[in-house]
């Protein structure tokens, strides 16, 4: 009798309930809100567990009442995990392209944007309003004074870094809202000390640079993606037009590009004509204007998630195609892409390249084409995306996978 006794305690004890799983597969009614409870659970120093590859890069963490109550209210799947179940799922794990990765803590977030930007006009707040991820604003004169140094984690909202307001001067120059934009860049370029607008942003995105040699992480969308590049590469060279600062452009400034100072694009050539829209060569947004929405897509590569587990988690998706979507800069020529970078998503067929990631100093940048995952053809003016129509969109995921990547365990970003 008392061997049956231990035997059914047993048997209770491993039965029991000991994690809750919350699966990032199909069968997750909102992937995106998924996101806010592991961000939260950290906020609350409670460890969760990134399986990555695990039916589309799954969360474990602990069965705190408080949690499961969380997902009820936010509408987020879970499942009950037993240790018998637990034990199953990291032998399902240890045998196949697939991982555990512990996150520590919730990154300090920072959105660098203008103070007078809609939280809708840019895809990363959106996910984070949300998926109710707590996030700062910061802006140029907070980066000037260093204060950088108190996030992990930055995003940049879809900003020219090259002093050219968005090259938007052919087709918007005499509205209220470019003239407005104007002003205040250059009110706040002079207060700062600077004679022109550009030396204020090439000085900002030197800031930048150092954040993420000095173990930052970055990641930009859209515009900010190649003019942050272009900015490294021309330094202090005049790069803008007459209608931009008042003055030429420098005459030599093609035999003034430095591309050993950029971080993922080399040797392309800058576009000044103000009635181009386009800032270089780098933007391929053509080529997908031309497939239209109906055709473009890009697809995501498989990574080793024990050898290579920072792009594997930057990767992590319930699908690894992906539809399309426009922006100031939609994607980029593969040719201009630095060998050492790290392509995750790329456009079929095609020497476009649509995601990317490297490493730089000790810290990291992931480049993400495109201005909005579930608006094509996002126009200036249109209405916000109601990301409650697009729960579970797996290119907003792409976004949030960037926002819990810095909380991993160090020894998994150092690998």
């Amino acid at each position: 009798m008392k061997y049956i006794v231990i035997i059914l305690i047993l048997i209770i004890t491993l039965s029991a309930s000991a994690e809750i799983l919350i699966p990032m597969d199909q069968t997750q009614s909102n992937h995106l809100k998924a996101y806010g409870i592991a961000f939260t659970a950290l906020q609350k120093q409670i460890t969760v567990k990134w399986l990555l590859n695990y039916r589309g890069g799954s969360f474990l963490i602990p069965d705190i009442q408080e949690l499961e109550g969380l997902c009820n209210i936010r509408g987020v799947d879970y499942e009950k995990i037993s240790s018998v179940e637990y034990a199953s799922i990291l032998a399902e794990i240890e045998q196949n392209n697939m991982d555990v990765v512990v996150l520590e803590k919730e990154p300090e977030i920072a959105i660098y944007t203008p103070p007078n930007s809609q939280p809708w006009d840019d895809a990363v707040t959106l996910a984070l309003v949300y998926a109710e991820i707590e996030y700062e604003t910061i802006w140029d004169e907070e980066v000037l004074l260093g204060e950088l140094d108190k996030y992990d984690w930055l995003h940049l909202h879809h900003e020219d870094f090259t002093g050219q307001y968005g090259k938007f001067y052919s087709s918007y120059r005499n509205t209220n809202w470019y003239k407005e934009d104007v002003r205040l860049n250059e009110e706040l370029a002079s207060r700062l000390g600077f004679n022109k607008v550009w030396k204020l942003k090439h000085a900002v995105a030197e800031k930048i640079r150092n954040y993420v040699k000095n173990g930052g992480f970055l990641f930009a969308m859209c515009a900010a993606t190649d003019t942050y590049d272009i900015a490294l590469a021309s330094g202090n060279t005049d790069i803008c037009t007459e209608v931009f600062d008042g003055d030429g452009i420098d005459a030599d400034y093609l035999t003034k590009l430095d591309f050993s100072r950029t971080f993922a694009f080399t040797d392309f050539e800058l576009l000044p004509n103000p009635y181009k829209y386009e800032f270089s060569t780098i933007d391929a947004s053509d080529y997908a204007k031309l497939r239209g929405a109906e055709a473009d897509f890009f697809q995501l590569f498989d990574f080793s998630a024990k050898y290579d587990p920072v792009p594997t988690m930057l990767t992590q998706c319930h699908t690894n195609m992906i539809n399309g979507f426009l922006g100031q800069t939609t994607s980029f020529h593969k040719k201009y892409v630095k060998k050492s970078v790290i392509i995750l998503g790329e456009t079929p067929g095609m020497e476009e390249v649509k995601y990317l990631h490297g490493n730089f100093g000790k810290g990291t940048f992931t480049f993400y084409g495109g201005h909005d995952p579930e608006d094509y053809q996002h126009k200036i003016g249109d209405p916000e995306t109601v990301l409650d129509l697009h729960k579970n969109s797996p290119g907003y995921r792409l976004i949030l996978n960037n926002i819990l990547f810095p909380a991993a365990e160090k020894k998994k970003l150092k690998t």
